[in-house]
């Protein structure tokens, strides 16, 4: 479905992925010929059973902006600065994320829980791109601290991790404290005090694992999201990831990267959501259970 609707949504595009100009001074037997090459020149049925026929075969096609290279080529090529990004920017917001927002639940109404709070609405209020200005600005030319832009070692994924962390952070930090503020309330958390169970071993064993099910569930796209590159930031720092790729792609009417790009990414998105729904059962024994039952 998503390969159908995406082909047909790029044969309805405005302009081509060509110079219309070159290609009128091109004799009529020349420019066939041109079409021929890129199976321009047949129906668009055809050229729809001819892109499942070779999806099915995992080819993605040929680019018609980057000459000579495949759409599985581009993708190899580009994913590497995206994933490095990608899985920074969610371990780091993750690990950060949680631990304030365990640390505002346990503190609630404290300095703690206050500064949790504007962080969180700070983090999702500013725009990344924004804060990405801010880094470049103070962090890379005011102080020099690191590379402004460019991918020419792992000092310039600094500032676009923590660009693309900041907002993670928030999310998981107000999930977290909000999740954590309802387990402690449960009967189990004082039945576990009651039996002498010390503050750490109940936040273990107890707390912290009933309160992660709603952070898995927003994990998930949010993985996705950032590991198939931010279009934005990646621009910005002038990052040669996924999200460049696909804004160039769209700039130059790129059709077969553009709809291999979108297969790629939703292809991810429904592997990660199958992967949350298995550590549901992992994190909650419960869940194992019913689906026994």
């Amino acid at each position: 479905m998503i390969a159908s609707i995406t082909f047909f949504l790029m044969k309805m595009l405005p302009g081509s992925p060509f110079d219309e100009e070159k290609l009128a001074k091109l004799s009529d037997e020349d420019r066939m010929e041109f079409l021929s090459k890129y199976g321009l020149d047949q129906p668009v049925t055809v050229q729809y059973i001819k892109y499942l026929g070779n999806l099915v075969q995992g080819d993605l096609g040929i680019s018609y902006y980057y000459k000579g290279q495949t759409v599985n080529s581009l993708i190899m090529d580009r994913i590497g600065p995206s994933a490095l990004l990608g899985i920074q920017a969610v371990v780091l917001g993750l690990s950060i994320g949680i631990i304030l927002g365990i640390i505002a639940a346990y503190r609630q109404n404290t300095i703690w829980d206050y500064f949790t709070m504007i962080v969180a609405v700070l983090g999702i209020s500013i725009p990344n791109f924004v804060l990405a200005a801010i880094l470049q600005f103070y962090l890379g030319l005011e102080w020099g601290l690191f590379p402004v832009a460019y991918w020419e070692g792992y000092l310039n994924s600094i500032l676009p991790t923590i660009s693309l962390a900041v907002t993670v952070i928030a999310l998981i930090a107000r999930f977290t404290r909000n999740e954590m503020l309802d387990v402690l309330q449960q009967d189990y958390i004082t039945t576990a005090h009651a039996k002498g169970l010390g503050d750490l071993t109940v936040l273990i064993k107890h707390s912290i694992r009933n309160a992660l099910i709603p952070v898995v569930t927003i994990l998930g796209p949010v993985f996705v999201s950032l590991l198939t590159g931010s279009l934005v930031i990646e621009n910005i720092f002038s990052i040669p990831g996924i999200g460049s790729l696909f804004v160039d792609s769209i700039k130059t009417n790129d059709y077969t990267t553009i709809m291999g790009l979108t297969l790629f990414y939703s292809s991810f998105f429904i592997l990660t959501i199958l992967v949350v729904d298995l550590l549901y059962g992992i994190i909650d024994p419960r869940i194992r259970i019913r689906g026994k039952e």
